[in-house]
């Protein structure tokens, strides 16, 4: 069984600042129906062709009044207005409002013509074909104006920013249908193993189920990416690197996982170095030292290492950020913190960083890490430490920097 060296390993901080580095934010945009746009970035300001409302409406129930009809009232002696008809929210009042009458409305209803208040129905009493109201009513009082929600032309969605639910409803309320938004990277991941076995196969001795391509295509979209999933590939460097080729030519990310270390059927870091730009071989991390990247013209290839627990690691810490630029989206995908460490979290190693998955409880981070190998490792994790080389590692009561993903991928920020 040969081996092969890693290249130079690359600190952690400088390995994700060369990604970051090369990765080209996604510039096709698309339209999108406004009730699919929630979440989706704009790729261009979008401004209301109308004002909303376009017409006055009554903001309360009551009777659209002419504030002029009501001056001088008072308890002893209420303005008499006869009433000539009633409102709700779809209907318009056919004519102009003449002096001495009054049109009760229901809240939202087109102001009649002529009116410029509504007297709600609790200040006001009904006679029969008359409205007593015992109080002067001003003007513009419990009516919402024309254009008072938002004028034409108004800033509804910055260029560059999420289209969040109230946007998508001012959008919808101003009458427009779709908006343009930033495609979505399409990422493909490739994974490799002649011992991976594709959901749905039949169980083999020897044989594992494959599952970083689960895990991987949560995180890319959770993101803003699509992801694409192929079926576990063998260790054989032509059918690899047909694969990795093909994958350019359709991705915006291309992303394999496992046969990046340097055993003798780690064949990918030789393809990847035939196919683009190195940017490293081999990280200064555990774990997770086994990842190579390299840039292909416009496109990257990031191979990461096929132990589940290393692979979803450094998709938090190290793909994350460059999915979320790829995509248009701001920061990293996660909030920085500090918090208490409830148990030794790792062992001192002098030259390796350490990522540590964390749970947060009660205002304390847990270590969750149990192996490489084992998915349980992250099970409850909301929250990475990355952990500097050094003697002291990090222990019991010891006060730490913590990365705490936002939602979905993380809980809800705990107190």
């Amino acid at each position: 069984m040969e081996m092969h060296l890693f290249g130079r390993l690359v600190p952690a901080e400088v390995a994700r600042r060369r990604l970051l580095a090369a990765v080209r934010p996604i510039e096709r945009a698309e339209r999108v129906p406004v009730e699919r746009a929630f979440g989706r970035i704009a790729s261009r300001a979008v401004r209301s062709p109308a004002a909303v409302p376009a017409f006055a409406r009554a903001h309360w129930d009551g009777y659209a009044v002419r504030s002029r009809d009501t001056r001088g009232a008072r308890a002893g002696g209420p303005a008499r207005l006869h009433l000539v008809g009633e409102l709700f929210a779809e209907q318009r009042f056919a004519r102009r409002l003449r002096e001495g009458e009054a049109v009760a409305v229901a809240t939202g209803a087109a102001m009649p013509p002529g009116s410029d208040a509504v007297a709600i129905f609790e200040d006001a009493r009904r006679r029969g074909d008359y409205v007593l109201v015992p109080r002067p009513i001003r003007v513009g009082e419990r009516v919402s104006p024309a254009g008072d929600d938002f004028p034409r032309g108004s800033l509804l969605i910055p260029s560059g920013e999420a289209v969040s639910p109230a946007a998508a409803g001012a959008a919808a309320a101003c009458g427009l249908r779709s908006v343009e938004v930033l495609a979505q990277p399409v990422v493909t991941v490739l994974p490799n193993g002649n011992e991976l076995l594709a959901l749905g196969s039949s169980p083999r001795r020897g044989k594992i189920f494959e599952s970083n391509n689960v895990s991987v295509a949560a995180v890319i979209e959770a993101a803003g990416g699509i992801p694409k999933l192929e079926r576990p590939l063998p260790d054989d460097p032509r059918v690899l690197e047909r694969a990795v080729r093909t994958a350019l030519r359709r991705s915006d990310l291309v992303l394999t996982t496992g046969g990046s270390s340097v055993g003798e059927r780690d064949h990918i870091p030789g393809i990847l170095a035939r196919l683009g730009s190195p940017l490293f071989h081999g990280i200064a991390v555990r774990p997770g030292k086994p990842t190579v990247a390299v840039r292909a013209g416009r496109t990257l290839v990031i191979g990461l290492p096929g132990h589940p627990a290393s692979c979803l690691l450094n998709m938090y810490w190290l793909v994350l950020p460059v999915l979320r630029r790829l995509a248009g989206r701001p920061g990293p995908g996660w909030s920085e913190g500090v918090r208490v460490l409830g148990r030794d979290a790792a062992r001192p190693d002098p030259a390796l960083s350490t990522v540590v998955p964390l749970a947060i409880r009660g205002g304390r981070a847990y270590p969750t890490f149990r192996g490489s190998s084992a998915l349980t490792s992250l099970r409850g994790a909301s929250a990475f430490a990355l952990v500097p080389p050094g003697r002291g590692g990090a222990r019991a009561g010891m006060r730490i920097r913590t990365c705490e993903l936002d939602p979905p991928l993380g809980a809800p920020r705990a107190n």
